[in-house]
C-alpha cells in the first residue's frame, strides 16, 4: 500500500514554484524508488524459497520475465490514452488518476501474489547481528562472482537503452522511429524469456549463459560497423539481441538462488533476503553507473540538445555507446562465468542433496565445511 500511494505522489503536481516543484519531485521519486525496493527485495527471494528444484526455478524466472515484460509493454501502451480519457486536455490530472488506476491494480495483484504463495523453503533459525549477515554474504565466493555478472549485464542494457533514443534520432535519422525501435526489441524480449526453459532442459544453463553473452558480444561489436540510417538491419539487430539479453536474465536471476544454496551448504546459514537485497543494490549500482557513463560521454563529446546536427565526436560516441560498451559488458560477463562461476549442474545437484540430508540430519551441519573443501567445484 504505501509503495501504491507513492506512485500517486510521484505523479501529482502540487501548486508550488519551479523550485518547489523540483524538491517535491525529488523528494517523492526518492520515496518510490525506495518503496519499490522494499516490494521488489522479497519478491525477488521469493524464486528461491518456493522450491528448490533448479528446473522448477528457471520456469519460475522465465514466466516471471515473460509476463513482466509483458506486464511492461502493456503499461506503457495503455498509459498515454488512460492519462487522455481521464484528464482530457489536462495532462497532469491525468497522469495523477491514471497511475492512481494502475498502482490500485498493482496493490491488487501484489496482495494476491502475498496470500497464495507458499515458502517451501524453510531457513535454519538464524539470530545473528545484520553485521555478520552482510561478513558472510561477502565472504561467498559465488555470490560475489554473480554480483560481478549482475553490474555487467545491467550496465549493458542501462547504457543501451539509455543511448537508444539518440541513436535513432543521429544516426538513423528521425526520432519517430523509437517507439518502433523500443517495441521491436520488447517483443524479442518476451521470445527470450519463453526460450530459457527449453534451451536449459537441453544443456546446463551456465553453458547457456556464457555462450549466450559471448554471441551478445559478437553481434554487439558487429552492430558498430553498420552503416548509417540502415534502419532495416539495425531493427534486426536489435531484435535479435533483444532475445538473448532476456534469455540470460531469468538465469541469472536462477544462479542468485543458486549461490545462497551453496551459501547454506558451505557455512550452514541460509541467507536469501539479505543476499538478493545485496544483489539488488548491485544491480542498482550497475543503473548508476551506465547512466553517468552516459552523461560523461555526451558531455565530453560536445553533445547540443537542441542542435540541427552534432559533431563527428558525438556522433562516434553515440554509435560507441549503443553497440561497443554494451559489447565489451557482454564479453567481460561471458568472461568471468566461464572462469569463476562454478555452479554448475553436477555440483549443485550434490549441494542440494547434501542439504536435503542435512535438513533430516541438523546434527551433520558442522562437517559442510569439510565437505566443501572435498568438492569438485572445477567440473
Amino acid at each position: 500500500m504505501p509503495f501504491g500511494i507513492t506512485c500517486v505522489f510521484a505523479y501529482s503536481t502540487p501548486d508550488l514554484s519551479l523550485n518547489g516543484k523540483m524538491i517535491y519531485a525529488a523528494v517523492t521519486y526518492t520515496l518510490l524508488t525506495l518503496m519499490y525496493t522494499v516490494v521488489n527485495i522479497p519478491y525477488c527471494a521469493l524464486g528461491g524459497v518456493i522450491t528448490n528444484d533448479p528446473e522448477q526455478r528457471i520456469s519460475l524466472q522465465s514466466w516471471r520475465f515473460v509476463l513482466a515484460t509483458a506486464g511492461g509493454m502493456l503499461s506503457t501502451v495503455l498509459m498515454m490514452p488512460l492519462v487522455t480519457l481521464i484528464g482530457g486536455e489536462d495532462k497532469a490530472f491525468g497522469f495523477q488518476w491514471g497511475i492512481a488506476l494502475l498502482a490500485g491494480v498493482a496493490f491488487i495483484m501484489l496482495a494476491v501474489c502475498f496470500a497464495t504463495t507458499k515458502e517451501r523453503v524453510q531457513a535454519p533459525p538464524n539470530t545473528t547481528p545484520i553485521r555478520e549477515d552482510l561478513r558472510d554474504i561477502w565472504q561467498n565466493d559465488q555470490w560475489r562472482v554473480v554480483g560481478v555478472l549482475t553490474i555487467l549485464n545491467i550496465m549493458a542494457v542501462s547504457i543501451r537503452g539509455g543511448a537508444m533514443m539518440y541513436y535513432v534520432t543521429w544516426i538513423m535519422g528521425s526520432p519517430l522511429l523509437f517507439t518502433a525501435f523500443l517495441t521491436t526489441y520488447c517483443v524479442g524480449n518476451l521470445i527470450g524469456s519463453a526460450l530459457a526453459k527449453p534451451l536449459t532442459d537441453w544443456k546446463c544453463k551456465v553453458s547457456i549463459f556464457w555462450w549466450t553473452n559471448a554471441a551478445l558480444a559478437v553481434l554487439s561489436f558487429a552492430m558498430f560497423f553498420v552503416p548509417l540510417q540502415a534502419s532495416i538491419t539495425m531493427f534486426i539487430f536489435i531484435f535479435v539481441i533483444g532475445v538473448l539479453h532476456q534469455l540470460v536474465t531469468p538465469i541469472q536471476w536462477v544462479m542468485m538462488s543458486d549461490t545462497v544454496d551453496y551459501g547454506e551448504w558451505r557455512n550452514g546459514k541460509r541467507l536469501t533476503g539479505i543476499s538478493f537485497a545485496g544483489t539488488l543494490f548491485v544491480l542498482k549500482l550497475g543503473l548508476a553507473i551506465g547512466g553517468a557513463l552516459i552523461g560523461w560521454m555526451l558531455a565530453g563529446g560536445g553533445y547540443q540538445a537542441g542542435a540541427a546536427t552534432q559533431n563527428g565526436s558525438t556522433i562516434s560516441i553515440i554509435i560507441a555507446l549503443f553497440t561497443l560498451l554494451p559489447g565489451l559488458c557482454y564479453l567481460l560477463s561471458a568472461l568471468v562465468a566461464k572462469r569463476f562461476y562454478t555452479l554448475k549442474t553436477p555440483l549443485l545437484k550434490t549441494i542440494l542433496a547434501q542439504l536435503a540430508q542435512n535438513a533430516t540430519q541438523p546434527q551433520s551441519a558442522p562437517d559442510q565445511p569439510a565437505r566443501f573443501e572435498k568438492a569438485p567445484i572445477s567440473k
